[in-house]
């Protein structure tokens, strides 16, 4: 995989830890930016999606929102972990 993987992310969001497993669990490098920590970066996050909520996914120019499995396999080719 070619493509830059960065996620924005918080510490206690269920949805960013479901996608950074399955980005362990497929050896998929990514960057992981905590926005709950870091203003600057949520206020980059904001007016790049225009969402406040997180998960905030980018891989390369594509944006995905929230943990979307489906779309994950067809951008990575993997079949991810039984049962994600």
């Amino acid at each position: 995989m070619d493509k830059k993987v960065t996620i924005y992310s918080t510490p206690t969001c269920h949805f960013c830890q479901m996608s950074k497993e399955y980005f362990n669990a497929n050896g998929i490098e990514y960057t992981d930016i905590n926005v709950a920590a870091d203003q600057e970066k949520r206020a980059e996050m904001i007016e790049k999606s225009g969402q406040m909520g997180v998960p905030v996914i980018f891989v390369g120019d594509e944006m995905i929102i929230g943990f979307d499995k489906r779309r994950f396999d067809e951008l990575f080719g993997t079949g991810g972990e039984p049962g994600m």
